[in-house]
């Protein structure tokens, strides 16, 4: 029998590729700098092929490499990766999740010294021959205030270091609980534009999604104290570079410090390349010998593990379980993330705790990758593409969610049940689900009893139980093209509280909501996304 064969893509760290030959039983080829046209030209001979970012996995990749099991990708993000096209031919895609964390947050803490000092430009003027002393004068840490926007593993490790240097720190994400917060000992804002008025120092650590897509723009800009410093070491597009510029110009910002930029390399024609108070480096906040050789080992560890063992671990597109069982719980898997992922576009934004409960015939199954998956759905809100069902716990316990699975072996009304439960600021919401016939179904919501089917997009409403709401309901929508697919409703009592479910066929736009609302009858009216 042949040997797997391993394609290693991009430079990895020699003890890494040590891990990989070790034992003989891999056959390990070092080609960089392939492009697209010549990786899908050798594709098909590889079993595996280990990426850091700067070789793309595209579709057309993976179509070709017909022997392809799995891609590992060493580092955190995928985006260099097609996983979708991945999960339809059953590759395993992986990464290394927490090998990087304390070398970005370390690079984020030196840019932040950086520009409080004028380090860079001091070096280059003295380098130069001069010796101006005048032009370098700085601003001390001890004493201001940080505003940390995103307070995951990176945030929190930042958190730690400003603190150390008698920093204020104080922090804007929605989906840090308050607990948390004071455990770490940074002050929680809900609302960003205060995080910002606040802020001498802004460091950004959120992931980017589209709600967090220029995040910093000019408007908010305006709002920062004049002469503020900004370090982003997270993802380029959260910042705005166009109005960066003009605050750097203009002074409102004093100084910035970038790793990471909206197109990567930035352009020829780079305005913010022409401005002195700019501090660049080209993506370096995995680049330590530690985080390097932390990173190839670990994901030349899990190769080793799928291809030798069939273990699977780290991955972004598969739970950790052997084939057998992942073929009889695949669909909870599916509906399980569908339910975590309704549950969290209902439930307040700050969750203190989040608890599973399985009833019935799927105890039969190894339930925690259900609710891994479960997890994920209800936690990539707040993580964007980083979270993944093996992340998904250490994701939580950053946010201070506290997750609580249990297990009732009677079955009650249905032959098995899914039901989750959210908790923040003293609101409970809850959603159920099950399989009728082989047809995932939401149940309950906050209670009530409903029949909704768990695909694409979903319109909760609360009414009042009177005559003809159901067809004003579809008149309005209706009116703007928007077709009703499926509904249920559940009442409390005759001419009591309504809970009405829609599936409709498209998401309707805020003025259609600001019209359903307008009725008087009707007392909420809440989007969902599957």
């Amino acid at each position: 029998m042949d040997k797997p064969k391993v394609l290693i893509a991009d430079s990895i760290s020699p003890k890494g590729i040590e891990s990989l030959e070790s034992g003989g039983e891999l056959l390990v080829d070092l080609k960089l700098g392939l492009k697209e046209k010549d990786l899908v030209a050798i594709a098909a001979e590889y079993s595996a092929i280990v990426v850091r970012s700067q070789t793309k996995i595209t579709a057309d990749v993976i179509q070709a490499a017909k022997r392809l099991k799995v891609v590992g990708r060493a580092g955190v993000g995928v985006d260099n990766v097609d996983v979708d096209a991945a999960t339809r031919r059953g590759v395993i895609v992986m990464n290394t999740p927490g090998g990087n964390t304390v070398s970005t947050a370390e690079h984020a803490f030196s840019l932040l010294v950086s520009i409080a000092r004028n380090i860079p430009q001091a070096h280059a003027s003295v380098k130069a021959g001069k010796w101006d002393r005048k032009s370098f004068e700085g601003v001390e840490l001890h004493g201001k205030t940080i505003g940390i926007f995103g307070m995951g593993r990176i945030g929190t490790e930042v958190a730690r270091r400003v603190i150390a240097f008698g920093m204020r720190a104080i922090a804007y994400d929605p989906y840090l609980s308050p607990s948390r917060a004071r455990s770490l000992q940074v002050e929680l804002f809900d609302d960003l534009d205060q995080v910002l008025a606040q802020s001498d120092f802004v460091t950004m650590h959120m992931p980017l999604t589209a709600e967090t897509e220029h995040l910093i723009n000019s408007e908010r800009i305006a709002k920062m104290r004049r002469g503020a410093r900004i370090v982003n070491c997270a993802r380029g597009g959260l910042i705005d570079e166009k109005a960066l510029f003009a605050a750097l110009q203009s002074g409102q910002i004093a100084a910035a410090a970038l790793d990471v930029y909206e197109t990567e390399p930035p352009p020829a024609e780079f305005p913010l390349r022409t401005l002195p108070n700019v501090v660049f480096t080209p993506h370096l906040g995995a680049s330590t010998a530690e985080a390097q050789e932390s990173v190839g080992i670990e994901i030349a560890e899990a190769i080793r593990s799928v291809l030798l063992e069939g273990v699977i671990r780290n991955a972004v597109n598969v739970p950790n379980i052997d084939a057998k069982t992942l073929a009889v719980i695949a669909p909870y898997l599916a509906f399980g993330e569908k339910l975590g992922r309704f549950l969290r576009q209902i439930a307040p934004k700050r969750c203190e705790t989040l608890s599973i409960n399985y009833s019935g015939k799927v105890n039969e199954f190894e339930t925690s990758p259900i609710s891994r998956y479960i997890l994920k759905g209800f936690l990539e809100e707040a993580g964007g593409g980083e979270v993944n069902p093996v992340n998904a716990t250490s994701f939580a316990q950053t946010l201070g969610l506290k997750t609580a699975e249990t297990k009732d072996s009677a079955s009650g009304e249905f032959t098995d049940l899914v039901d989750l439960q959210a908790v923040g600021h003293g609101e409970t919401v809850s959603v159920a689900g099950t399989f009728i016939g082989s047809s995932p179904r939401i149940v309950r919501i906050n209670g009530r009893h409903v029949e909704a089917r768990s695909v694409g997009v979903l319109l909760l409403l609360e009414n009042h139980d009177v005559p003809g709401i159901v067809g004003q309901i579809g008149t309005v929508l209706g009116a703007h093209a928007v077709n009703i697919a499926n509904m249920s409703l559940s009442r409390d009592h005759r001419g009591g509280e309504v809970l009405t479910v829609l599936n409709l066929d498209s998401v309707p736009d805020e003025a259609i909501i600001e019209s359903i609302l307008s009725n008087p009858n009707i007392r909420s009216a809440k989007v969902v996304r599957l």
